[in-house]
C-alpha cells in the first residue's frame, strides 16, 4: 500500500480523465491484430517476426494489453512471441484469469524478470516454481493468488520433495510474496519463507489454517504484512506476541470480509498491544472486526494497560493520539466505528462519508472483492440520495473495480448502477477516450454476464446516458449482439427487453448500409419478428410492440437484403394479423407501413405485395383518417411504387389499378402541405425516381408532394438533399413535360421556389 497523507493524494484524475496516450492506442492496435509483429504457425504458436527486437517496456506492455482485447488465445500459443530471449525481453509481468500453462511460465521466467504475478491462473502446476527456481536470481516480487492447489498432495500438504532439499522458492532476492487463498498448514510457512531473507513485504490473504504465527520470527524485516481474511481470534495472544517483533513493519492489514471472524476476547487490549508494539506502524485496517472498541473514551495513568492520558474514541489507538496513523481501515469495523469523531488517522476508510467510502474501494480494490462489492454498494447508495461532491474519483474507482474483477457478478452490478447516475449526474460532459472507457467497462460487463437481467438493466440504462448510435460505433456490433440476446432471452413483458429493444432501434436509426446489413446478418428481422408474434398470439399490445416494427423500419431503410429477409420470415403474415387486431393504433400502422414502403422501394421484391389481401389492406389505409398524415402517407408511398410498374404488373383483380389511382388522388388532395412530420430521410432517390415515371403522373403526385411537404417545413434540412441528389433538374423536367397535370407542376415550382432555385 502506498503511504496516504490525504485523500487527495489517492486520485491522479488527469491519468484516467485525460487524453488517452498515443503509446496506449499503439498497444491495443497491436494487440488486436497480433500479425503485425508475430507470424502464427500451424499449430497456432506465434514467432515475433524477423528483424524485430522489443525491449521489456514494450514486451511488458503488450502482455498487460493483450488481457484486456483477450489477443491470449484459449490455448495460450500467445506467449511463444516472447519465446526468444535475444529478441524480446520481459521484466514485469502482470497475468490475471489465464488459462496459463507450465510451458508458458518457463517462456516468461526464462527472460530473469524481476516482477511476476499469477492471479487466477489454474492451469500452472509444482512444473512452474521449478522453472521460476532455475531462473530467480533477479526477481524480486512474486504474486501467487487463487493458483496455487496443483502445488500441494492429495492430503493437501506440500510435496516432500520441498523438504528433502530444504526450501520452496529459491529465490535470495525476493521482497515481496503474495501467497493467497492457498490454504496450506501452518507448519508448512517456516519452509516457504525460511530461505528468503531478504523479504520486506508478505501478504498471505484468505489463508485459513494460520493457527501458527511463528513464521514471523524469520521473516524480522517484513515492512508490510497483509492477513486479510486470516482468522486470528482462535490465538490471538501468540498473534500479538509474534507478529510484534516486527520491529520494523509500517503496513498491516488484519481486516475481515467477514464480522463473525474478527471478534476478539478483549478488544480494546489486543489493540493496544499491537500498536505499541509496532512503533514504526504508519498504516492498520482492522475493517470488519471489533478491535476499534465500544468507542468509550478511556483514561489512565497505568502505562501497562498501555492507555495514556490522552482522548480517542478508539481505546487501542491512544498512544497514537500525538502520533496520528497515515491511513486506518475502519470499513464494517462493530460499533460503527468509522462514525467516531476523535479518531487518530490522517485517512479513514469506512462507510461514514463519501471520502471514507472512496478510501475503502481502494484498499479493497485488487484481492477484496466480497468487501469491495459492499463498497460500491455504499457509493451507490451516495450518487442515488446524496450529493456526491469527488464525482471524477468516484468515476475513477468505480471503472477500475470493474475492470479489475470482470467475472464478479455483484462488483459488475453495483458498478454499472452506480455509473448510471455518475453519468447521469456530472455537470461536464467526459471527453472522448473517457466516454470510450466507461462504455467499453459495460460492454464487458454486460457480456460477461448476459444472462444476468439485473445487470444488462444497469448497462442499458447507464448507455442511454450517451448518444445512440454515435458513441458507440466503435462497438456496434459486440453491443447489437448483447441487445439481440437479451431481447430473446430475457423475461416477456420486461423491462430489460423492453429497453433492449429502444436500444436497438436507436442502433438502426442514422446508421449507414453497412450496419444495417450487419443488424440483419446477426439475426434482428427475426428477433423483432419474434416479439411481435408473441404479442400478437398473446393480445397483448404494448411499446414493445411498436418498438419492433420501427426497428425493423429504420433496418430496411435502403437495405434490400433486410427487406427480403422480412418477408423470407413470414413478416407478411404478421403485418396482416397487427393490422387485423390493432385497427386504431396509429403508431403502430405508421411503423408497419413505413417498413413495407421500404420494401416497396425494391423493384424486385414488389410482386411479392402484388397480393389482394395485401392491397386491400394498404387501400383501407389509404383513406385513414386519423391524427396527422403518417399511415395514409406511408399507404400512399407504398401504392406509389406498386402502380409505377406499369399496368401489366397489376395482376390482381381487386382493387382495380384504376381504383388505387383514384384513392392516391383523393389523399394526397386530403392532406395539409404543413404537415410536420415524423419521418426521417437520409435521401430522396426513391423519390426522385418516380419523377420519372411520366406513364402514371400519379406516382409523380405523390413524390412531389412529399418533395413540396419537407422543403416547405424543414427548408434547412432538405433542400440542399434535394438539390445534392440531382431533384431541381427532374423537377424542371416535369414543368417542360405535357403530360403531369397541373397540381403536380404547381407543387414542383414550390420545391424549386423553397429551394431558391
Amino acid at each position: 500500500m502506498k503511504a496516504m497523507w490525504n485523500l487527495d493524494d489517492l486520485f491522479v484524475v488527469n491519468q484516467y480523465l485525460g487524453v488517452e496516450s498515443l503509446t496506449n492506442l499503439c498497444y491495443k492496435v497491436i494487440c488486436e491484430n497480433l500479425d503485425i509483429i508475430s507470424t502464427k504457425g500451424k499449430r497456432g504458436h506465434r514467432t515475433l517476426k524477423k528483424g524485430l527486437i522489443l525491449p521489456s517496456e514494450i514486451c511488458d506492455k503488450i502482455i498487460l494489453h493483450s488481457q484486456q482485447s483477450e489477443a491470449i488465445e484459449e490455448n495460450d500459443y500467445f506467449f511463444s512471441i516472447f519465446k526468444n530471449v535475444l529478441v524480446t525481453k520481459l521484466k514485469r509481468v502482470k497475468i490475471s484469469n489465464c488459462s496459463l500453462t507450465d510451458s508458458s511460465v518457463l517462456t516468461i521466467v526464462a527472460h530473469k524478470i524481476t516482477e511476476l504475478e499469477f492471479n487466477n491462473c489454474s492451469n500452472i502446476t509444482e512444473l512452474s516454481i521449478e522453472y521460476l527456481n532455475e531462473n530467480s536470481e533477479n526477481l524480486q516480487s512474486l504474486v501467487f493468488h487463487g493458483c496455487i492447489s496443483k502445488f500441494r498432495t492429495e492430503n493437501g500438504k506440500l510435496d516432500e520433495k520441498y523438504y528433502k532439499r530444504g526450501y520452496v522458492f529459491n529465490a535470495p532476492n525476493l521482497k515481496r510474496l503474495t501467497l493467497g487463498n492457498i490454504s496450506i498448514p501452518y507448519s508448512e510457512y517456516t519452509i516457504i519463507l525460511l530461505t528468503l531473507p531478504n523479504l520486506s513485504h508478505l501478504d498471505l490473504s484468505e489463508n485459513e489454517n494460520i493457527k501458527s504465527f511463528y513464521f514471523c520470527n524469520l521473516v524480522e524485516n517484513l515492512v508490510s504484512l497483509v492477513l486479510y481474511n486470516v482468522n486470528l481470534t482462535n490465538d490471538a495472544p501468540a498473534f500479538v506476541k509474534n507478529v510484534t517483533h516486527l520491529k520494523k513493519l509500517r503496513y498491516l492489514d488484519i481486516s475481515q470480509s467477514n464480522p463473525m471472524n474478527g471478534e476478539f476476547e478483549m478488544p480494546d487490549t489486543i489493540l493496544g498491544e499491537i500498536v505499541i508494539g509496532l512503533p514504526e506502524l504508519i498504516s492498520l485496517d482492522i475493517g470488519g472486526t471489533n478491535l476499534a472498541g465500544r468507542g468509550v473514551i478511556q483514561r489512565s495513568l497505568d502505562k501497562k494497560n498501555y492507555f495514556f492520558d490522552q482522548l480517542s474514541d478508539i481505546p487501542g489507538l491512544a498512544s497514537r493520539v500525538k502520533n496520528p496513523l497515515q491511513f486506518l481501515g475502519l470499513y464494517g469495523t462493530s460499533h460503527q466505528a468509522c462514525t467516531r469523531h476523535d479518531i487518530p488517522a490522517l485517512v479513514i476508510a469506512g462507510d461514514a462519508n463519501e471520502d471514507q467510502i472512496l478510501a475503502a474501494a481502494l484498499v479493497c480494490m485488487n484481492n477484496k472483492e466480497e468487501l469491495l462489492q459492499k463498497i460500491l454498494n455504499d457509493l451507490y447508495q451516495v450518487f442515488r440520495f446524496e450529493n456526491c461532491k469527488r464525482m471524477d474519483q468516484a468515476l475513477c474507482i468505480v471503472l477500475e473495480a470493474m475492470e479489475k474483477h470482470p467475472s464478479e457478478k455483484h462488483i459488475q452490478i453495483s458498478g454499472s448502477a452506480t455509473l448510471f447516475y455518475i453519468i447521469r449526474s456530472r455537470e461536464n460532459p467526459v471527453n472522448a477516450s473517457m466516454k470510450k472507457r466507461i462504455i467499453g467497462v459495460l460492454l464487458a460487463g454486460m457480456s460477461a454476464h448476459k444472462d444476468e437481467e439485473t445487470m444488462m438493466r444497469n448497462g442499458c440504462l447507464a448507455l442511454c446516458q450517451f448518444r445512440i448510435p454515435q458513441d458507440v460505433m466503435w462497438g456496434y456490433e459486440s453491443l447489437v449482439r448483447l441487445l439481440l440476446h437479451s431481447a430473446k432471452n430475457s423475461e416477456p413483458e420486461s423491462f430489460v427487453q423492453r429497453i433492449g429493444i429502444y436500444l436497438l432501434n436507436s442502433l438502426a436509426c442514422q446508421v449507414e448500409g453497412k450496419e444495417k446489413r450487419l443488424l440483419g446478418k446477426l439475426g434482428c428481422v427475426e428477433t423483432m419478428l419474434h416479439l411481435v408474434k408473441y404479442r400478437v398470439k398473446s393480445k397483448i399490445f404494448d411499446d414493445v410492440l411498436e418498438v419492433a416494427w420501427s426497428t425493423m423500419w429504420n433496418m430496411t431503410d435502403e437495405t434490400d437484403i433486410n427487406c427480403q429477409r422480412f418477408l423470407n420470415t413470414q413478416g407478411m403474415d404478421l403485418f396482416l394479423e397487427c393490422a387485423k387486431q390493432y385497427p386504431s393504433r396509429e403508431e403502430l400502422l405508421r411503423n408497419m407501413m413505413g417498413l413495407l414502403g421500404n420494401v416497396a422501394e425494391v423493384e424486385s421484391l414488389r410482386s411479392q405485395l402484388m397480393q389482394e389481401k395485401y392491397v386491400v389492406v394498404f387501400s383501407r389505409l389509404l383513406r385513414s383518417k386519423s391524427d396527422g398524415i403518417e399511415v395514409s402517407y406511408n399507404a400512399a408511398g407504398i401504392l406509389a411504387h406498386m402502380v409505377s410498374d406499369g399496368v401489366d404488373a397489376w395482376t390482381i383483380e381487386n382493387p382495380t389499378r384504376t381504383e388505387i389511382l383514384g384513392l392516391m388522388v383523393k389523399a394526397i388532395n386530403r392532406w395539409n402541405l404543413d404537415s410536420e412530420r415524423n419521418i426521417n430521410y437520409r435521401s430522396f432517390l426513391p423519390l426522385l425516381r418516380l419523377l420519372d415515371v411520366y406513364h402514371t403522373p400519379q406516382c409523380q403526385h405523390w413524390a412531389v408532394w412529399a418533395l413540396a411537404n419537407l422543403t416547405r417545413v424543414y427548408p434547412h434540412k432538405y433542400c440542399d438533399l434535394v438539390i445534392s441528389e440531382g431533384g431541381i433538374e427532374k423537377l424542371k423536367n416535369l414543368l417542360e413535360s405535357d403530360l403531369p397535370y397541373d397540381l403536380i407542376k404547381r407543387l414542383a415550382r414550390e420545391v424549386i421556389v423553397s429551394c431558391g432555385m
